[in-house]
Protein backbone atom coordinates (compact mmCIF):
# COMPACT_ATOMS: atom_id res chain seq x y z
CA UNK A 1 0.00 0.00 0.00
CA UNK A 2 2.98 2.62 0.99
CA UNK A 3 4.51 2.04 -2.23
CA UNK A 4 1.51 2.75 -4.30
CA UNK A 5 1.11 6.00 -2.32
CA UNK A 6 4.63 6.57 -3.10
CA UNK A 7 4.19 5.63 -6.71
CA UNK A 8 0.94 8.33 -7.12
CA UNK A 9 3.17 11.37 -4.79
CA UNK A 10 6.15 10.52 -7.65
CA UNK A 11 3.43 10.83 -10.54
CA UNK A 12 1.46 14.35 -8.57
CA UNK A 13 5.00 16.02 -8.28
CA UNK A 14 6.14 14.98 -11.65
CA UNK A 15 3.35 16.38 -13.64
CA UNK A 16 3.57 19.99 -13.58
CA UNK A 17 7.10 19.56 -15.21
CA UNK A 18 5.88 16.87 -17.55
CA UNK A 19 2.84 19.42 -18.33
CA UNK A 20 4.45 22.49 -18.89
CA UNK A 21 3.47 24.33 -22.12
CA UNK A 22 6.47 24.01 -24.43
CA UNK A 23 7.22 26.30 -26.92
CA UNK A 24 5.67 25.70 -30.17
CA UNK A 25 7.30 25.49 -34.51
CA UNK A 26 4.20 27.02 -36.25
CA UNK A 27 6.11 26.74 -39.31
CA UNK A 28 5.75 23.82 -41.05
CA UNK A 29 7.78 22.07 -43.93
CA UNK A 30 11.05 23.36 -43.44
CA UNK A 31 12.28 22.88 -47.01
CA UNK A 32 15.27 24.50 -49.17
CA UNK A 33 15.20 23.14 -53.12
CA UNK A 34 17.01 24.48 -55.43
CA UNK A 35 20.03 24.71 -58.10
CA UNK A 36 23.75 24.29 -57.05
CA UNK A 37 25.67 27.25 -56.45
CA UNK A 38 22.33 29.27 -54.66
CA UNK A 39 21.10 30.43 -51.37
CA UNK A 40 18.12 30.22 -49.74
CA UNK A 41 16.58 32.10 -46.84
CA UNK A 42 13.30 30.58 -45.00
CA UNK A 43 11.59 32.28 -41.92
CA UNK A 44 10.89 30.47 -38.80
CA UNK A 45 7.89 31.42 -36.52
CA UNK A 46 7.87 30.16 -33.01
CA UNK A 47 5.65 30.27 -30.16
CA UNK A 48 5.71 30.68 -26.63
CA UNK A 49 2.26 29.25 -25.30
CA UNK A 50 3.54 29.79 -21.42
CA UNK A 51 2.65 32.57 -19.43
CA UNK A 52 6.37 33.37 -18.58
CA UNK A 53 9.38 34.85 -20.61
CA UNK A 54 11.72 31.98 -21.79
CA UNK A 55 15.19 31.97 -23.09
CA UNK A 56 16.69 29.37 -25.54
CA UNK A 57 19.93 28.92 -26.34
CA UNK A 58 21.08 26.52 -29.22
CA UNK A 59 22.80 23.27 -27.84
CA UNK A 60 23.54 21.49 -31.51
CA UNK A 61 23.15 21.00 -34.73
CA UNK A 62 22.49 17.13 -36.12
CA UNK A 63 21.96 16.32 -39.52
CA UNK A 64 24.31 15.75 -42.81
CA UNK A 65 25.07 18.59 -43.96
CA UNK A 66 27.48 17.94 -47.29
CA UNK A 67 30.88 19.47 -47.24
CA UNK A 68 30.11 22.56 -49.69
CA UNK A 69 27.44 23.54 -47.97
CA UNK A 70 26.83 25.78 -44.94
CA UNK A 71 23.67 27.01 -42.62
CA UNK A 72 23.13 30.20 -41.14
CA UNK A 73 20.98 31.25 -38.45
CA UNK A 74 19.79 34.84 -38.34
CA UNK A 75 18.04 36.39 -35.38
CA UNK A 76 16.80 39.90 -37.22
CA UNK A 77 19.62 40.72 -39.43
CA UNK A 78 22.46 39.43 -37.20
CA UNK A 79 23.20 35.66 -38.78
CA UNK A 80 25.24 33.13 -36.77
CA UNK A 81 27.53 30.17 -37.90
CA UNK A 82 26.05 27.01 -35.43
CA UNK A 83 29.32 25.55 -36.00
CA UNK A 84 31.61 28.38 -34.74
CA UNK A 85 28.85 30.38 -32.66
CA UNK A 86 26.98 28.08 -31.38
CA UNK A 87 26.61 29.45 -27.60
CA UNK A 88 25.77 32.90 -29.59
CA UNK A 89 22.99 31.85 -30.78
CA UNK A 90 20.11 33.03 -28.27
CA UNK A 91 16.24 33.38 -28.15
CA UNK A 92 14.34 35.56 -25.26
CA UNK A 93 10.35 35.08 -25.77
CA UNK A 94 8.06 36.90 -24.55
CA UNK A 95 4.53 35.49 -22.34
CA UNK A 96 2.47 34.18 -25.25
CA UNK A 97 4.75 35.64 -28.10
CA UNK A 98 4.51 34.60 -31.63
CA UNK A 99 8.34 35.69 -32.49
CA UNK A 100 9.14 35.61 -36.48
CA UNK A 101 12.47 37.42 -36.21
CA UNK A 102 13.84 33.77 -36.77
CA UNK A 103 15.66 32.94 -40.13
CA UNK A 104 17.39 30.29 -41.85
CA UNK A 105 19.82 30.57 -44.21
CA UNK A 106 20.93 27.65 -46.32
CA UNK A 107 24.03 27.66 -49.23
CA UNK A 108 23.14 24.82 -51.38
CA UNK A 109 26.85 24.25 -52.27
CA UNK A 110 28.10 22.79 -55.35
CA UNK A 111 27.21 19.58 -55.23
CA UNK A 112 23.55 16.73 -55.76
CA UNK A 113 22.72 15.86 -52.59
CA UNK A 114 19.59 15.30 -50.59
CA UNK A 115 19.41 15.49 -46.81
CA UNK A 116 17.90 16.31 -43.45
CA UNK A 117 19.12 18.79 -40.29
CA UNK A 118 17.68 19.83 -37.37
CA UNK A 119 18.78 22.15 -34.83
CA UNK A 120 17.66 21.63 -30.98
CA UNK A 121 17.19 24.78 -28.38
CA UNK A 122 17.44 24.42 -25.07
CA UNK A 123 16.20 26.45 -21.83
CA UNK A 124 19.25 26.50 -19.68
CA UNK A 125 16.79 26.94 -16.65
CA UNK A 126 14.26 23.50 -17.16
CA UNK A 127 16.04 21.01 -18.98
CA UNK A 128 13.06 19.62 -20.53
CA UNK A 129 11.96 22.43 -21.89
CA UNK A 130 13.43 22.41 -25.30
CA UNK A 131 12.32 22.26 -28.92
CA UNK A 132 13.53 21.02 -32.17
CA UNK A 133 13.50 23.09 -35.52
CA UNK A 134 14.11 20.28 -38.52
CA UNK A 135 14.82 20.80 -42.56
CA UNK A 136 15.28 18.88 -45.48
CA UNK A 137 16.72 19.54 -48.35
CA UNK A 138 17.38 18.81 -51.80
CA UNK A 139 20.15 20.33 -54.49
CA UNK A 140 19.82 19.60 -58.44
CA UNK A 141 21.91 20.14 -61.06
CA UNK A 142 20.59 22.29 -63.68
CA UNK A 143 20.18 20.78 -67.40
CA UNK A 144 22.54 21.22 -69.40
CA UNK A 145 21.30 22.94 -71.91
CA UNK A 146 22.69 26.45 -73.30
CA UNK A 147 23.15 28.98 -71.07
CA UNK A 148 21.28 32.53 -71.76
CA UNK A 149 22.21 35.95 -70.02
CA UNK A 150 21.98 38.98 -71.36
CA UNK A 151 25.00 39.20 -71.46
CA UNK A 152 26.63 35.63 -72.93
CA UNK A 153 25.21 32.66 -73.46
CA UNK A 154 27.21 30.10 -72.56
CA UNK A 155 27.27 26.19 -73.99
CA UNK A 156 28.37 22.89 -72.17
CA UNK A 157 31.40 21.94 -71.90
CA UNK A 158 32.80 19.29 -74.40
CA UNK A 159 33.86 16.32 -74.67
CA UNK A 160 32.28 15.43 -71.00
CA UNK A 161 33.83 13.05 -69.65
CA UNK A 162 37.08 14.30 -70.55
CA UNK A 163 40.66 13.44 -70.06
CA UNK A 164 42.47 15.81 -72.29
CA UNK A 165 41.21 18.93 -73.03
CA UNK A 166 37.68 20.21 -72.77
CA UNK A 167 36.35 23.09 -74.31
CA UNK A 168 33.11 25.57 -73.81
CA UNK A 169 31.68 27.60 -76.23
CA UNK A 170 30.41 31.27 -75.51
CA UNK A 171 29.69 34.36 -77.04
CA UNK A 172 29.32 38.12 -75.80
CA UNK A 173 26.76 39.88 -76.03
CA UNK A 174 27.66 42.43 -74.29
CA UNK A 175 31.06 42.94 -75.09
CA UNK A 176 31.49 45.37 -72.05
CA UNK A 177 30.73 42.96 -69.53
CA UNK A 178 33.38 40.89 -67.06
CA UNK A 179 32.58 37.01 -67.64
CA UNK A 180 35.27 34.06 -66.03
CA UNK A 181 34.60 30.52 -64.98
CA UNK A 182 35.69 28.96 -61.89
CA UNK A 183 36.27 25.54 -61.57
CA UNK A 184 35.87 23.41 -58.26
CA UNK A 185 36.27 19.94 -56.98
CA UNK A 186 33.32 18.14 -55.67
CA UNK A 187 33.87 18.72 -52.31
CA UNK A 188 34.21 22.80 -53.14
CA UNK A 189 37.86 23.65 -53.46
CA UNK A 190 39.24 25.71 -56.15
CA UNK A 191 40.44 24.33 -58.86
CA UNK A 192 41.17 27.14 -61.47
CA UNK A 193 39.64 30.33 -62.69
CA UNK A 194 39.53 31.49 -66.47
CA UNK A 195 38.93 35.26 -67.57
CA UNK A 196 36.72 34.57 -71.00
CA UNK A 197 37.58 37.01 -73.45
CA UNK A 198 34.71 39.23 -75.51
CA UNK A 199 37.78 38.78 -78.90
CA UNK A 200 36.69 34.42 -78.40
CA UNK A 201 34.12 32.12 -78.43
CA UNK A 202 36.32 29.51 -76.88
CA UNK A 203 37.63 28.40 -73.84
CA UNK A 204 39.91 25.39 -74.12
CA UNK A 205 40.49 23.84 -70.68
CA UNK A 206 43.87 21.43 -70.10
CA UNK A 207 42.30 18.44 -68.06
CA UNK A 208 45.17 16.44 -68.22
CA UNK A 209 47.08 17.32 -65.06
CA UNK A 210 43.76 16.67 -62.80
CA UNK A 211 42.51 13.92 -61.00
CA UNK A 212 40.16 11.69 -62.16
CA UNK A 213 36.47 12.70 -60.78
CA UNK A 214 33.69 15.11 -60.82
CA UNK A 215 34.10 19.27 -60.70
CA UNK A 216 32.18 21.78 -61.23
CA UNK A 217 32.30 24.72 -63.62
CA UNK A 218 30.60 28.13 -62.65
CA UNK A 219 30.13 31.14 -64.90
CA UNK A 220 30.61 34.71 -63.11
CA UNK A 221 29.22 37.72 -65.17
CA UNK A 222 30.62 40.68 -63.56
CA UNK A 223 30.88 38.61 -59.98
CA UNK A 224 27.19 37.30 -59.82
CA UNK A 225 27.21 33.64 -59.79
CA UNK A 226 25.06 32.71 -63.07
CA UNK A 227 24.95 29.12 -63.66
CA UNK A 228 27.27 26.17 -62.66
CA UNK A 229 27.63 22.81 -64.12
CA UNK A 230 29.63 19.23 -64.14
CA UNK A 231 32.55 18.80 -65.97
CA UNK A 232 34.01 14.82 -65.32
CA UNK A 233 37.46 13.91 -65.76
CA UNK A 234 38.77 10.54 -66.51
CA UNK A 235 42.16 9.05 -67.08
Amino acid sequence: MKSILLFFTCIALMLPLTLEAQVQVLSENIEFSGKIGTAQRKSLIIQNESNQTKEYSLKYLRGNIGSSQSVKICIGERCYDPKKDLSKVKITLKPNEIFTDLYLEFDLGISELKGSFDLHFANPNNVRDVFMVEAIYEVFNPSEEETNHKDISLGSVYPNPSNRIAQIDYEFKNPNASAKISINSFIGNPVAEFELDPSQNTLVINVADLHPGVYFYTLFVDNKNIVTKKLVVKK
